[in-house]
C-alpha cells in the first residue's frame, strides 16, 4: 500500500519527502540514484512513500511499480520551463493505462523567480486530458530554507495525500 513519488530529476522529490516526514525543511542536493523509501506516521494512518529517481536511466522502472500503488505523487519543477513538455509526456504515459489511480501533482519550487503559476502548470501538463474518473489534484509547493517549518502548502499536500490514502484503502 505505497504511494509512488515520481518526477524528472531535479524536481525536488527527495526534499519534499524529507519535509513531509519531519515537518522541517531539509533541502537535498544529491539526486536520488535508484530508490528512496520513507514511512510517515500520522494520527490517521501510516504512509509509505517510494520515490524512484527521475534520471533517464531510472524512468524505465516507473511503470513496474505503478500497478502496486494506491496513489501517484508527481513532482514538477515549476521554474524549469524547458522540461515541462517532457514531464507532461511522462505523466500521461504513466496514467494512460490506469484510469482510476488518484494523482497529486506538486508544482514545486513556486518560490523561484520565473516559476510558472498553478494555471500555467495545469495547462503545460494538460491535466484536463487526464480522464474524468480520476481524482486529480494540483498543489503549488516550495521547500524554504533549511531548518524552518514547512510551508502551509506542504502541510495541505500532506493532509490531502493522507486523505486520499484512507479513501483508497
Amino acid at each position: 500500500k505505497q504511494i509512488l513519488v515520481l518526477g524528472l530529476d531535479g524536481a525536488g522529490k527527495t526534499s519534499i519527502l524529507h519535509s513531509l516526514a519531519t515537518n522541517r525543511v531539509k533541502r537535498s542536493v544529491a539526486p536520488t540514484e535508484g530508490f528512496n523509501a520513507i514511512c510517515i506516521n500520522t494520527e490517521e494512518s501510516q504512509m509509505e512513500f517510494l520515490e524512484i529517481g527521475g534520471s533517464e536511466s531510472l524512468r524505465s522502472y516507473w511503470k513496474r511499480y505503478l500497478a502496486r500503488v494506491l496513489l501517484l505523487v508527481y513532482v514538477v519543477d515549476s521554474a524549469d520551463h524547458a522540461r515541462l513538455p517532457m514531464a507532461k509526456q511522462l505523466l500521461h504515459q504513466l496514467i494512460q493505462n490506469n484510469s482510476t489511480l488518484p494523482v497529486v501533482v506538486l508544482a514545486n519550487k513556486q518560490d523561484l523567480e520565473g516559476a510558472y503559476c498553478i494555471t500555467d502548470i495545469h495547462d503545460a501538463l494538460a491535466l484536463s486530458d487526464a480522464g474524468d474518473k480520476r481524482k486529480m489534484f494540483l498543489i503549488g509547493t516550495h521547500v524554504a530554507e533549511d531548518g524552518s517549518e514547512i510551508s502551509s502548502s506542504m502541510k495541505d499536500a500532506k493532509e490531502l495525500i493522507g486523505q486520499l490514502l484512507l479513501e483508497a484503502q
